[in-house]
């Protein structure tokens, strides 16, 4: 996977690109830019026209992922570090990245968590929960940047 551009500290960027809305932003461990970004997309979704139940699951794969990024990415660095997020709304699909300045991690080294021995161990429900509510998940090689994508309409399973 290419790298994706970085943003100068505290940059925001949105507009529209190609029939879709997309947005950029440099986000520090702060709850107001968190809600900031969160309020953007969900506003974006609103004007495509996505349902309050697709609001609902885009919203909570987004909390997890930042986090995700936050808590463990984030684990060991300075609290300042900040996670670049992207997305880009369309009618047809939601796209959303956050990227960690961390060193990664193996995506299919995550315990399921839903089996009988893992119930009690409190790791892995943040990306059950993500791979539950978006269509498609991707990360990238070094395991730091996670790429989640939403539907209007889910491809037919085969």
């Amino acid at each position: 996977m290419t790298n994706q551009p970085r943003h100068s500290p505290d940059a925001s960027h949105a507009g529209h690109s190609g029939g879709s809305i997309r947005h950029s932003a440099v986000v520090h461990h702060d709850r107001g830019e968190v809600e900031a970004v969160q309020d953007a997309l969900e506003a974006a979704m609103t004007r495509c026209g996505y349902s309050k139940a697709s609001l609902f699951a885009v919203r909570l794969s987004f909390q997890e992922g930042i986090a995700n990024a936050f808590n463990h990415g984030h684990k060991n660095l300075p609290p300042h570090t900040p996670a670049i997020v992207e997305f880009a709304v369309s009618p047809d699909e939601v796209m959303i990245a956050i990227e960690d300045q961390g060193p990664g991690f193996k995506p299919d080294a995550v315990a399921d968590c839903t089996l009988d021995e893992n119930l009690e161990v409190p790791r892995g429900r943040g990306v059950m929960l993500i791979r539950a509510y978006m269509h498609e998940v991707r990360y990238n090689d070094k395991g730091n940047r996670v790429e989640m994508f939403f539907r209007a309409k889910p491809p037919a399973s085969a």
